[in-house]
């Protein structure tokens, strides 16, 4: 086939060339060199919060765009609160909330229901909330809003449907070890926090067999209460008129009692090398983990910044060293992870053939020891925070995206204006603040590195770093199977 040059871009490079009536004198003989105007003042929308008397946190967000309105109940609780050895509850619970139906109607009929209107009444739940949702036109909106309250309070848990959401669990239970990467995460989150921890907790057969009705009706009794849920509401509304129906909607929804939620620990694996061996793979996958920091500390804006400088994006060490100049992956990145009210942690993470593990992990160690012992030079400082603050504004770019961050900041219990300050906090980040928080958080001796991969096709024994502890990943069998 013959090529055709593209004229109508070779006729533009003169054009372009010519426009404005700049000399050529005055541009910039480099791009490094173009002036960049300074960052415009970024206004955040503020919604409007209401508290009921019953303890019900609202968040009301006008937005006129659209004839819609969509909203998201928080309800304090999540998975690392169920029992371990009826690991899965709080999965299992977050599907049969919704799905299995109310005390007015099954799921099937609510789900005819929200079709008909092209509208959603969802449920789901994760490791620190349980979480319910609405989205629907304007004019459907007290319809949909009565469904929502009925799932809310009157969960029927059908068992039909709880038996169907065990049986996806169990699914997911037998392919658990077909990914090599799903098993690094999983396995790294172990050692960060240890395997006990509710933080890295693990479904198995047993526990989700040991799930009954009677186990989510006791939970909703104990955790589904106006005085444990946030909820933000956005779309085309006025917010006097939807907080009166929200107040008509829960305010005779009596209060729940002060539960005393127990505070999951954890305990960290052992310093050291740990394999997962794998076969009919040509890859391995490296981690090295120690615990992290909760959003909360004081450092957590330099440690933003240090994050971007060690493995936060293109310009980032991880990338430049590891993948570019030294081609050993495809995707790398680390850095000092954070929650909201229990520690993140730390992570390096690459995935690399296997014939150059061993050269993966010496590139990993050499990337770990200089950003604590070479500091971020100017240029990468500035990069750094550029690649930050020039992106901060795309997190909230709309008013869902705010509302769900004060939600969000409301339902963990920080200060209404983190947001406002984040911008503020980073710029003011220097390069001495870097330096001292990579020497204080990233901790080459404290890391638990883990391989997951085909041993034999190593470029050299793991073992040659030190003594390996070997992962057993079988999966037990369902009770009564052998």
């Amino acid at each position: 086939m013959t090529r055709r040059p593209c004229f109508a871009l070779l006729a533009a490079v003169p054009l372009l060339a010519s426009v404005g009536s700049t000399p050529a004198a005055a541009q910039a003989p480099s791009w490094q060199q173009i002036q960049k105007p300074a960052l415009k003042p970024f206004t955040i929308a503020k919604p409007a919060r209401v508290v009921l008397p019953n303890g019900m946190v609202l968040f009301l967000m006008e937005d006129r765009e659209l004839p819609l309105i969509g909203a998201y109940a928080l309800v304090r609780g999540g998975s690392r609160l169920e029992p371990a050895e009826k690991a899965g509850l709080g999965d299992v619970f977050g599907e049969v909330w919704r799905t299995g139906g109310t005390a007015r109607r099954t799921g099937d009929e609510l789900d005819d229901f929200l079709e008909a209107r092209a509208a959603k009444v969802e449920t789901g739940g994760s490791l620190t909330s349980m979480s319910s949702s609405l989205s629907c036109l304007k004019g459907d909106f007290d319809d949909v809003l009565a469904a929502f309250v009925e799932v809310l309070r009157e969960p029927a848990f059908a068992t039909d449907k709880i038996d169907l959401a065990k049986n996806q669990l169990n699914t997911g239970i037998a392919r658990r070890n077909d990914d090599p990467m799903g098993i690094a995460e999983r396995e790294a989150r172990k050692l960060a926090y240890g395997a006990a921890s509710a933080y890295a907790r693990q479904i198995e057969y047993a526990t989700v067999a040991a799930i009954t009705r009677d186990d989510l009706l006791a939970w909703h009794r104990k955790y589904v209460h106006p005085n444990r849920i946030v909820m933000g509401v956005v779309g085309d509304f006025d917010a006097r008129t939807m907080e009166a129906r929200l107040r008509q909607a829960f305010g005779a929804w009596p209060r729940g009692p002060a539960a005393a939620d127990p505070q999951p620990t954890w305990q960290a694996a052992k310093p050291g090398y740990y394999l997962v061996e794998k076969e009919g793979v040509n890859q391995a996958n490296i981690r090295m983990v120690h615990l992290g920091i909760r959003r909360d500390n004081p450092d957590f804006f330099a440690l933003e910044v240090m994050n971007e400088v060690f493995g936060g994006g293109f310009s980032s060490r991880l990338f430049t060293n590891v993948r570019s100049k030294k081609g050993l992956a495809y995707g790398v990145w680390g850095g000092v992870g954070v929650d909201y009210d229990y520690p993140g942690y730390f992570q390096v993470a690459m995935g690399t053939k296997s014939e150059t593990t061993a050269a993966g992990i010496d590139a990993l160690f050499e990337e770990v020891k200089a950003i604590v012992e070479q500091p971020a030079s100017a240029e990468e400082l500035q990069k750094a925070k550029e690649s930050i603050l020039n992106s901060f504004v795309f997190r909230f770019d709309s008013k869902a995206k705010v509302l769900n961050q004060q939600v969000t900041y409301e339902f963990f219990r920080y200060p209404p204006d983190f947001l406002e300050r984040y911008r503020r906090e980073i710029e003011t980040v220097t390069a001495a603040d870097v330096a001292r928080v990579a020497r204080k958080y990233v901790r080459k001796d404290d890391l638990a590195v883990l391989v997951v991969g085909k041993a034999a096709d190593f470029d050299k024994p793991l073992a040659t770093y030190g003594p390996v502890t070997k992962i057993d990943i079988t999966i037990p069998p369902a009770p009564g199977t052998k």
